[in-house]
């Protein structure tokens, strides 16, 4: 009972799941409600000239078509989510005639059905005073603007960053390798859809919507409708998948809560699968530069790492690109740079393992060419470039287990049965190749709420605003609070995705195990505190009287210290008080020991590709991936968690692509039939497996993030054991068969 965290567990949720009694956003419908369907932008700049709102007013169902021309003037107020870009305005949506990107909405019908409303949407004829649009950064890096918020003091991301002489190293050095890579804008495509019902009563508003982070959601539109924030509730229990595309509060939020408000009743709006490539956000396109320099024995003498990102002309997005280069390895000559590309497209977004997934990505690529320019096994290689600080924050890491993850991981894999030689290894006529690269991604933490409450049959119930996009967050944290307040799994119930429970952060960048985790632990130690006063002053407890120190919590019960009686249960406790007892507390990295050190989460990542020379088919056969993420809570979930993640990268190496269309802006493949994700079918025998860390300075529970790391080094470890495969060293993602056919 008090070793709880660290057992396999199965998932709390599961039964729910795949029963059908989990309620996703779209579920919770409401009595007397209408249906909403948006009305997206065939153009992809200019402005409205017309619509032809009176044509389907009158069509069957119909209750209302809403549009800059009759929409309410919205207060918009000042709001910044610590997920939303520092920099720019958020699109306020039908509040003028201006176009600024393809599939932007610009009018939400309402109907009494959803047949009714996507039939009348259809009919719905919109005019527009058209231009052409930009959205293709390439030729455009001489316009790149630098990144207003990489500039500040103290930004995890930096617009430039240096020490030593990098471009002097880099001309002297022995060997050199100098090259571009591009990477292809994506989209989320999680398996739920966007969706929000939305419902007033007189001037309070409820959202069940989906969301990876309710109290911005509710923050953010309080500050739209000029609401006090007490006024917005929101719920979301269940969040079938996201990868970052529900952190922020997308334009149909807004537009869900205008509608319910214009006709009076409930409104649901549900995003089609097409609609999702528009407004909800992307993994940006980038375009990188990569220059290493090292001397014959392998040292590296010169790092430079150029980055252009694209975004929105109304946004500046910016996320990780460069970060990790600047202390992945030894080299005291390092040079980064991240510009911006403006482009009309929306304003892209976080996607799992943000900036560094891209960034790892061309600085793994180069590391494994430099390898074979210097004859070098590609682990040998990193293993003598492996620094003994963070040289580019001048301080020690945490911890760091990147050299024993890539022994753990080489062993496991069988990497000494590869022959170094590309091309050289095969399969009757296929073609293997293996391939390796580093991944990291950092030890985040954030301030947290929870409550806890001991109720007098002897459970508990844990509260908190957080989310459960899928990696088992309701049996990793039921976990912490059975084995801190020594009770059985069975007798905690958690409870999340409600806007009204104690504040959360984003369930997002790989920080909620670490954040939320650390603050349940709090509040179950300060409801531990109230239990044992409320007996302390009981004349019928068996520690009455006794000093708060002279009392522990052993097994759930309450005893003097060194007493071996019995003592008394929770359940006794809250029951002579007459109602149940609560406490809240939260928890937040100590800032001293955060200055101190460099904290992140490394890995190493392993890959086999089968390629058909004939055909230019490229199969991952087997990937292996293993993680120094300090403390493993849940190690059945963790693992799942990481292979989740590496099918992500597989995807991100060998399929996904957004294709915009140069003329208009529109994606050509806003579809599942030519946008391509992994499925079954394309996925192998894939393993996930954790060294053992012990980090005392991440947080109390010394656990790391899993979500992101685990995408970060699978599409460099591809690539690369496409190169031994072939000889053909490709530069873009994805790897397509054209790239395979000479």
């Amino acid at each position: 009972m008090t070793n709880v965290i660290g057992q396999p567990l199965p998932r709390i949720d599961g039964r729910a799941k795949v029963t059908g009694g989990a309620r996703y956003a779209a579920d919770f419908n409401q009595k007397g409600q209408a249906y909403a369907v948006i009305v997206s932008a065939t153009a992809g700049l200019g402005r409205i000239t017309e619509i032809g709102a009176d044509a389907v007013s009158g069509m069957p169902g119909v209750i209302a078509v809403i549009s800059h021309l009759n929409a309410p003037r919205l207060a918009y107020g000042e709001h910044k989510g610590v997920i939303d870009p520092a920099i720019g305005e958020r699109l306020h949506v039908l509040q003028d005639d201006q176009v600024r990107f393809w599939g932007q909405p610009v009018a939400i019908v309402v109907a009494d059905s959803l047949d009714h409303a996507e039939r009348a949407a259809a009919a719905l004829d919109v005019a527009y005073a058209a231009e052409r649009p930009t959205v293709d950064p390439t030729g455009l890096i001489a316009a790149a603007v630098v990144p207003e918020a990489a500039t500040r003091e103290g930004a995890r991301t930096l617009a430039d960053a240096a020490r030593g002489d990098a471009d002097a190293a880099l001309e002297s050095a022995e060997v050199k390798v100098d090259e571009s890579y591009d990477i292809a804008r994506e989209n989320h495509n999680p398996m739920e859809p966007h969706a929000t019902i939305a419902a007033w009563d007189g001037d309070r508003l409820t959202l069940w919507s989906k969301s990876q982070y309710v109290i911005n959601e509710q923050a953010e539109i309080a500050a739209i409708f000029g609401l006090p924030v007490e006024n917005v509730q929101v719920i979301c229990p269940f969040v079938g998948g996201a990868f970052g595309t529900s952190l922020r509060t997308w334009p149909h939020v807004t537009l869900a809560a205008v509608a319910a408000r214009e006709v009076g009743r409930p409104v649901k709006l549900v995003l089609t699968r097409k609609q999702m490539f528009y407004i909800t956000g992307h993994r940006p396109r980038t375009l990188q530069r990569i220059a290493l320099g090292a001397a014959k024995d392998g040292k590296l003498k010169s790092l430079i790492h150029e980055g252009f990102g694209e975004t929105s002309r109304y946004e500046e997005f910016i996320e990780a690109l460069t970060s990790v280069s600047g202390f992945l390895y030894s080299c005291a000559d390092v040079r980064t740079s991240y510009r911006l590309v403006k482009l009309d497209t929306g304003t892209p977004t976080y996607m799992r393992g943000p900036g560094e997934a891209s960034g790892v990505f061309a600085l793994e690529c180069a590391m494994d060419e430099l390898s074979y320019k210097l004859g070098l096994d590609p682990i040998e290689l990193r293993r003598l470039n492996e620094p003994e600080i963070d040289e580019a924050a001048g301080k020690p890491f945490s911890s760091r287990s990147l050299m024993k993850c890539y022994d753990a991981g080489a062993e496991r894999f069988g990497w000494s049965k590869r022959d170094p030689k590309p091309r050289s290894m095969r399969d009757g006529r296929l073609l293997i190749g293996m391939g390796v690269a580093s991944a990291s991604y950092p030890a985040f933490h954030a301030p947290s709420s929870a409550l806890a409450r001991l109720l007098p049959d002897g459970t508990a119930e844990i509260e908190v605003a957080a989310s459960d996009m899928g990696p088992g967050t309701y049996t990793s944290m039921t976990q912490v609070a059975a084995e801190t307040l020594g009770l059985p799994i069975e007798s905690v119930r958690f409870s999340l995705g409600r806007s009204d429970f104690p504040p959360a952060p984003s369930h997002g960048g790989s920080w909620t195990m670490a954040s939320v985790g650390s603050a349940i632990r709090a509040a179950c130690i300060a409801v531990q505190e109230e239990a044992a006063r409320r007996a302390i002053a009981d004349q019928r407890s068996p520690v009455f009287g006794a000093s708060i120190d002279g009392v522990m919590w052993e097994e759930g019960r309450l005893r003097r210290r060194g007493d071996t009686a019995p003592g008394q249960a929770y359940g006794d406790i809250a029951a002579s008080a007459g109602a149940p007892i609560e406490a809240n507390a939260s928890a937040s990295r100590d800032p001293d020991i955060a200055s101190r050190y460099s904290m992140h989460a490394f890995g190493a990542v392993f890959a086999e590709v089968a390629v058909d020379p004939d055909v230019g088919t490229i199969r991952v056969r087997r990937a292996l991936g293993t993680y120094g993420a300090g403390r493993i809570v849940n190690p059945r979930l963790a693992a799942s968690q990481c292979t989740g993640g590496m099918v992500g990268g597989i995807g991100m190496a060998l399929m996904e692509r957004t294709v915009l269309d140069q003329r208009d802006g529109r994606p050509v493949n806003a579809h599942m039939a030519d946008y391509l994700v992994p499925v079954n079918l394309d996925i192998a025998n894939i393993e996930a497996h954790f060294v053992d860390e012990v980090d005392p300075h991440v947080n109390a529970l010394g656990v790391k993030g899993l979500g992101e790391i685990a995408l970060v080094g699978m599409a460099p470890a591809i690539a690369n054991a496409v190169y031994h495969a072939t000889g053909i060293r490709v530069r873009t993602l994805p790897i397509r068969i054209e790239d395979m056919i000479a």
